[in-house]
């Protein structure tokens, strides 16, 4: 039955509501009557927001949608958002318009959509830091991911590599994890800085594998990197797009990737799922990127973006830009199956959190 048949059907039965006063007292009967017209009221207002939710999915969308994201102009969440930005509003259509309100681990970006009618107009693109690791570790944040927004679609899942300086004896990520269990301490990791992807997701190799590294953090993967090729660093995570050229030019040594599958650029590197260490093997990508819309969107409005995301994703061209390009690979799920990915990975990151304290968690 669609909203505007129920709505309709809400009414018809009101109006035929009969006004009854018993033979119990004036008082009684006008009692009853006051609460019959309290009822009234509020089923007529309810036939109404159906009503108007009704036509507003019928008819979405009718004007542009804007996209917040949580980083600057240029950087690979922006690039991202701008591709299926262009794609999305022929799809649609209507324009798709990109803001960019960087800092504060994302927070600038979602408060807004949090806030935001919740009509499909005002969405956020989230990372998996924003939307399972910095959740799922931290306590001070603002926002409660599953009762403060609605999961529309995600859009990509990208990788990140294990890279290590040339003379360090290890060549494989299982090799890496008996060294540290043999040799506590004696190497050391460099990060983004505390909270950062690579730190949380090197923290989850230790804490699950039980190893032991020196935590070295940092402000950028340029000067991580820069540290393991003069020997002052011994290993890291850093993206894919920032570790392929490294790699290829023999300045770091890749010993594994996350996800379940090889890169193309990287043939050579097992991942993860592959590598031989069982405790990994719910690793999974190193983060991803998902849409995300205010709570209490109308279903089929979700529905709606979720197809149009998915479409843009199937595109060939889309798909052969971002793994040449942007070291990311297009994702096409339904909405129940990206809110059940974020219940999968708020549960692991809270389980870390019982060991690993970031900030004021």
């Amino acid at each position: 039955m669609t909203f505007t048949r129920l709505s309709a059907r809400l009414s018809q039965s009101i109006s035929s509501w009969p006004d009854r006063t018993h033979a119990h007292g004036r008082d009684h009967g006008e009692r009853r009557r006051g609460a019959s017209v309290i009822a009234r009221n509020c089923i007529l207002a309810l036939a109404a927001s159906l009503t108007a939710a009704g036509v507003l999915a019928q008819q979405f969308p009718t004007r542009p949608i804007k996209i917040l994201v949580g980083y600057g102009p240029g950087g690979g969440t922006d690039l991202l958002a701008r591709l299926y930005a262009a794609k999305l509003q022929e799809v649609l259509p209507q324009p798709v318009i990109i803001e960019n309100k960087p800092g504060a681990s994302e927070l600038l970006a979602a408060q807004p959509v949090m806030n935001a009618a919740p009509d499909g107009y005002t969405l956020w693109l989230g990372t998996g830091g924003a939307l399972a690791q910095n959740p799922g570790i931290r306590r001070d944040l603002p926002y409660d991911l599953l009762k403060n927004f609605t999961p529309v679609a995600v859009l990509a899942e990208a990788e990140a590599v294990f890279v290590v300086r040339p003379n360090v004896p290890v060549n494989t990520l299982q090799e890496l994890v008996a060294y540290g269990k043999a040799n506590p301490g004696k190497l050391n990791y460099g990060s983004g800085g505390i909270g950062s992807g690579n730190h949380l997701q090197m923290e989850y190799l230790i804490s699950v594998t039980g190893t032991s590294f020196t935590h070295i953090p940092y402000k950028s993967e340029s000067e991580i990197t820069r540290d393991i090729m003069s020997g002052n660093v011994d290993l890291s995570m850093i993206t894919a797009q920032f570790a392929v050229p490294l790699v290829n030019e023999g300045k770091v040594k890749a010993i594994a990737m996350t996800g379940t599958q090889r890169l193309k650029a990287l043939p050579d590197v097992a991942s993860v799922s592959e590598s031989g260490v069982a405790e990994l093997k719910s690793m999974g990508s190193y983060t991803f990127f998902g849409l995300m819309g205010p709570a209490g969107m109308p279903p089929s409005v979700v529905q709606q973006l979720n197809e149009a995301v998915n479409k843009v994703s199937a595109m060939p061209d889309i798909d052969k830009r971002m793994r040449e390009m942007m070291m990311m690979r297009p994702k096409i799920s339904t909405p129940a199956e990206f809110k059940g990915t974020l219940e999968r990975e708020l549960g692991k990151w809270r389980e870390l959190s019982k060991t690993v304290k970031i900030g004021t968690t």
